[in-house]
C-alpha cells in the first residue's frame, strides 16, 4: 500500500469521524423543538432525524462542490493531505468542546474554519473571496433571515388560528411537527453531510486519486450519509436541552413555525444557491424569532447571547486548533 493511499485513507477516516460528531452534536437542530413540545418521543425523533439526514445527503452536491473547491486551493501531494487532516481535526476538537458545554455552535463553520486555519499555517492559498461570499455573508445573513421569518411566520399562524380551541390547536400542531421535523432533518442532511463529502472529494483530488474536485463519487454520499445518521441517532442531549428548553418556552405551534422556517432556509441555500450555511444558526435564530412573538422577554437573551458568542468564536477557534494540529501532524505525512 503506497504512502499516498495511506494518507488519503487517514483523511477519509478523520472526515467520517467528524461527520459522526456532527451527527450527535447537531442532532438537536432537527429534533429539539419536537422533543420539547412532546410532539415526538426522543428516540422516535432521533430515528426520524437519522433517516432524514441520510435522505438529504443525496441532494447536497452543490454544497459539497463549494466546500471542496471554493474555499482553499491546494496542490496535489501529501502536504496538502496533512492540511486537510489537521483542518478536520480542529473541527472535531471544537465540536467536542462545545458539545461538553451544551453550546449549539456550528459544525459547518468549525469545519471551514479548521480548513482555513490549517491552510494558513501551511502558507497555503485561501480563497478569501469565496470565504466572504459563501461563508461570512451567509453566516451573518442566515440568523437575521431565520429570526425575521420565524417572527413573521408565527404572527401569521397566530392570526390564522386566533379562534381555534387551544387544546385542539396543540394536538393538530403536534401532528404537523412530525412533518416539519422530517423536513428539518432532510435540510440538515443537505447541508452537513454535503460538507464532509466535499472534504472527502478534496482529499481524493489532492491525493491524486481523481482529476477534479467537481466529480463526486456515489460512494461518498452513502458513506457520509450513513455516518451522519449513526451519529444523529446517538443523540446530543446536552445541546437538545439548550435548544429545546433554555432559549424560549415552545408549544407545538411555535415548534412547527421554527422548524418550517429553518428547513425552508436550508433548502433554498442548498438547492438554489449551493451555499454552505449553518443549520445551528438557522434553527436557533428561528426559535428566537418565534419566541419573540409572545413578548421580547419570552426569549432568554442571556442564553441567546452566550450562544451567539459561541458562533463568533467558532471559526477562529477551530482555525487556531487546526493550525496547531498541522504543526503536529505534518511530520507524519
Amino acid at each position: 500500500m503506497s504512502g499516498e493511499l495511506v494518507a488519503v485513507l487517514a483523511v477519509i477516516v478523520i472526515a467520517l469521524a467528524f461527520e459522526y460528531t456532527n451527527g450527535f452534536h447537531d442532532a438537536a437542530n432537527a429534533i429539539a423543538t419536537s422533543v420539547s413540545t412532546r410532539a415526538l418521543t426522543p428516540r422516535v425523533a432521533l430515528l426520524m432525524a437519522a433517516i432524514g439526514n441520510f435522505v438529504g445527503a443525496h441532494f447536497g452536491a452543490e454544497v459539497a462542490r463549494t466546500v471542496g473547491s471554493g474555499l482553499v486551493a491546494l496542490p496535489t501531494g501529501r502536504d496538502s493531505l496533512s492540511i486537510v487532516f489537521a483542518g478536520v481535526l480542529g473541527a472535531i476538537a471544537w465540536n467536542l468542546v462545545t458539545w461538553y458545554f451544551g453550546l449549539p455552535s456550528s459544525s459547518s463553520h468549525a469545519l471551514i474554519g479548521g480548513l482555513v486555519g490549517a491552510t494558513i499555517a501551511a502558507a497555503g492559498d485561501v480563497l478569501w473571496r469565496g470565504i466572504v461570499i459563501d461563508v461570512i455573508l451567509p453566516m451573518i445573513l442566515s440568523p437575521v433571515v431565520g429570526f425575521t421569518l420565524g417572527y413573521l411566520f408565527m404572527i401569521a399562524v397566530l392570526w390564522t388560528f386566533r379562534r381555534a380551541h387551544p387544546a385542539r390547536l396543540n394536538r393538530g400542531f403536534r401532528i404537523a411537527q412530525s412533518f416539519s421535523a422530517a423536513a428539518m432533518s432532510i435540510g440538515h442532511g443537505m447541508q452537513d453531510a454535503a460538507k464532509t463529502i466535499g472534504i472527502v472529494v478534496l482529499a481524493l483530488y489532492v491525493g491524486g486519486y481523481q482529476e477534479s474536485v467537481e466529480h463526486i463519487p456515489e460512494w461518498t454520499f452513502w458513506a457520509s450519509a450513513t455516518v451522519l445518521a449513526l451519529g444523529t441517532y446517538a443523540g446530543g442531549w446536552r445541546i437538545i436541552r439548550t435548544l429545546g428548553r433554555k432559549i424560549a418556552d415552545l408549544r407545538p405551534p411555535e415548534g412547527f413555525a421554527a422548524e418550517t422556517v429553518a428547513s425552508s432556509v436550508l433548502y433554498f441555500n442548498a438547492l438554489v444557491l449551493g451555499v454552505p450555511i449553518s443549520t445551528t444558526h438557522t434553527i436557533t435564530s428561528a426559535i428566537m424569532g418565534v419566541g419573540a412573538t409572545k413578548r421580547l422577554s419570552a426569549v432568554r437573551w442571556e442564553v441567546a447571547g452566550t450562544i451567539v458568542g459561541g458562533w463568533v468564536l467558532t471559526f477562529p477557534a477551530a482555525g487556531l486548533i487546526a493550525s496547531l494540529a498541522y504543526l503536529a501532524v505534518r511530520p507524519l505525512f
